[in-house]
Protein backbone atom coordinates (compact mmCIF):
# COMPACT_ATOMS: atom_id res chain seq x y z
CA UNK A 1 0.00 0.00 0.00
CA UNK A 2 1.54 3.73 -1.04
CA UNK A 3 2.01 5.54 2.05
CA UNK A 4 3.68 8.81 1.33
CA UNK A 5 5.23 10.28 4.12
CA UNK A 6 7.23 13.39 1.91
CA UNK A 7 4.18 15.48 0.30
CA UNK A 8 5.52 18.62 -1.96
CA UNK A 9 2.38 21.12 -3.09
CA UNK A 10 3.23 23.81 -5.43
CA UNK A 11 1.06 26.92 -4.99
CA UNK A 12 0.46 29.88 -6.64
CA UNK A 13 -1.78 31.01 -4.11
CA UNK A 14 -5.20 30.58 -6.71
CA UNK A 15 -8.20 28.98 -5.10
CA UNK A 16 -7.13 25.72 -7.08
CA UNK A 17 -3.58 25.66 -5.37
CA UNK A 18 -5.56 26.19 -2.28
CA UNK A 19 -7.91 23.06 -2.61
CA UNK A 20 -4.80 21.01 -3.86
CA UNK A 21 -3.23 21.80 -0.09
CA UNK A 22 -6.35 21.09 1.55
CA UNK A 23 -6.34 16.96 -0.13
CA UNK A 24 -2.46 16.85 0.53
CA UNK A 25 -3.58 17.84 4.39
CA UNK A 26 -6.13 15.52 4.31
CA UNK A 27 -3.67 12.59 3.05
CA UNK A 28 -0.55 14.00 5.63
CA UNK A 29 -3.46 13.48 8.30
CA UNK A 30 -3.70 10.10 7.45
CA UNK A 31 -0.54 8.69 6.85
CA UNK A 32 1.33 11.19 9.27
CA UNK A 33 3.00 12.84 6.45
CA UNK A 34 5.49 16.28 6.07
CA UNK A 35 3.82 18.47 3.85
CA UNK A 36 6.09 21.03 1.60
CA UNK A 37 4.43 24.01 0.04
CA UNK A 38 6.61 25.59 -2.47
CA UNK A 39 5.46 28.52 -4.26
CA UNK A 40 8.33 29.59 -7.31
CA UNK A 41 8.58 32.99 -8.51
CA UNK A 42 8.71 32.72 -12.18
CA UNK A 43 11.83 34.43 -13.68
CA UNK A 44 10.78 34.93 -17.17
CA UNK A 45 9.42 38.59 -16.01
CA UNK A 46 11.78 40.59 -19.34
CA UNK A 47 13.69 43.62 -17.85
CA UNK A 48 13.53 45.46 -21.31
CA UNK A 49 10.66 45.54 -23.72
CA UNK A 50 11.12 47.44 -27.27
CA UNK A 51 13.12 49.99 -26.41
CA UNK A 52 12.26 50.56 -22.53
CA UNK A 53 14.33 48.51 -19.91
CA UNK A 54 13.77 48.97 -16.07
CA UNK A 55 17.29 49.46 -14.45
CA UNK A 56 18.69 46.25 -12.29
CA UNK A 57 18.36 47.80 -8.84
CA UNK A 58 14.24 48.14 -10.26
CA UNK A 59 14.60 44.55 -11.28
CA UNK A 60 16.24 43.70 -7.61
CA UNK A 61 13.61 45.93 -5.91
CA UNK A 62 10.68 43.33 -7.36
CA UNK A 63 12.03 40.35 -6.49
CA UNK A 64 12.89 41.75 -3.56
CA UNK A 65 8.73 42.60 -3.23
CA UNK A 66 7.89 39.36 -4.61
CA UNK A 67 9.38 37.01 -2.15
CA UNK A 68 8.54 39.14 0.83
CA UNK A 69 4.84 39.04 -0.29
CA UNK A 70 5.34 35.54 -1.43
CA UNK A 71 6.44 34.83 2.09
CA UNK A 72 3.79 36.31 3.91
CA UNK A 73 1.24 34.77 1.58
CA UNK A 74 2.90 31.20 2.70
CA UNK A 75 2.93 31.88 6.28
CA UNK A 76 -0.95 33.03 6.27
CA UNK A 77 -1.47 29.94 4.18
CA UNK A 78 0.51 27.54 6.79
CA UNK A 79 -1.43 29.05 9.68
CA UNK A 80 -4.61 28.80 8.37
CA UNK A 81 -4.21 25.10 7.91
CA UNK A 82 -2.11 24.44 10.56
CA UNK A 83 -4.62 25.80 13.17
CA UNK A 84 -7.11 22.69 11.85
CA UNK A 85 -4.90 20.01 11.60
CA UNK A 86 -1.98 18.38 13.35
CA UNK A 87 0.39 18.18 10.07
CA UNK A 88 4.43 19.29 9.87
CA UNK A 89 4.08 22.09 7.00
CA UNK A 90 7.21 23.35 5.72
CA UNK A 91 7.44 26.10 2.93
CA UNK A 92 10.21 27.55 0.62
CA UNK A 93 10.09 30.11 -2.29
CA UNK A 94 12.38 29.41 -5.08
CA UNK A 95 12.51 32.02 -8.12
CA UNK A 96 13.12 29.92 -11.54
CA UNK A 97 10.71 27.75 -13.88
CA UNK A 98 8.03 26.78 -11.96
CA UNK A 99 7.89 23.15 -13.50
CA UNK A 100 11.66 22.66 -12.82
CA UNK A 101 12.04 24.04 -9.30
CA UNK A 102 9.17 21.36 -8.35
CA UNK A 103 11.09 18.51 -9.96
CA UNK A 104 14.49 20.00 -8.21
CA UNK A 105 12.49 20.21 -5.36
CA UNK A 106 11.28 16.13 -5.50
CA UNK A 107 14.56 15.38 -6.08
CA UNK A 108 16.00 17.50 -2.98
CA UNK A 109 13.97 16.49 -0.47
CA UNK A 110 13.02 13.21 -1.84
CA UNK A 111 9.44 13.51 -2.37
CA UNK A 112 6.50 10.21 -2.31
CA UNK A 113 3.98 12.58 -3.21
CA UNK A 114 3.53 15.68 -5.70
CA UNK A 115 -0.52 17.28 -4.82
CA UNK A 116 -0.78 19.60 -7.35
CA UNK A 117 -4.03 21.74 -8.77
CA UNK A 118 -4.40 20.97 -12.67
CA UNK A 119 -5.25 24.71 -13.52
CA UNK A 120 -3.52 27.99 -11.41
CA UNK A 121 -4.82 31.69 -11.94
CA UNK A 122 -7.54 31.80 -14.73
CA UNK A 123 -7.64 33.24 -17.98
CA UNK A 124 -4.10 33.00 -20.29
CA UNK A 125 -1.79 32.85 -17.54
CA UNK A 126 -3.87 30.03 -15.93
CA UNK A 127 -3.70 28.06 -19.17
CA UNK A 128 0.38 28.10 -19.19
CA UNK A 129 0.42 27.34 -15.38
CA UNK A 130 -1.86 24.64 -16.45
CA UNK A 131 0.97 23.69 -18.26
CA UNK A 132 3.02 23.21 -15.44
CA UNK A 133 0.80 20.70 -13.97
CA UNK A 134 1.43 18.95 -17.04
CA UNK A 135 5.22 18.74 -17.25
CA UNK A 136 5.38 17.88 -13.56
CA UNK A 137 2.95 14.85 -14.15
CA UNK A 138 4.77 13.95 -17.20
CA UNK A 139 8.61 13.81 -15.59
CA UNK A 140 7.37 13.74 -12.00
CA UNK A 141 9.85 10.36 -10.63
CA UNK A 142 7.29 10.45 -7.41
CA UNK A 143 3.28 10.05 -7.60
CA UNK A 144 1.59 13.00 -8.46
CA UNK A 145 -1.76 13.71 -7.40
CA UNK A 146 -3.55 16.33 -10.16
CA UNK A 147 -6.41 18.16 -8.41
CA UNK A 148 -8.72 19.44 -10.76
CA UNK A 149 -9.44 22.75 -10.91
Amino acid sequence: MFEPKKILVPTDFSEHSDKALREAVGIAEKYNSKIYLLHVIDKGVQQCVADYCLSQEVMEELTHESITKSREMMADEVSKVAKNAPVEIEFDIKKGVPYDEILKEQDEKGIDLIVIASHGRTGLIGHMLGNVADRVTEKARSEVLLVRA
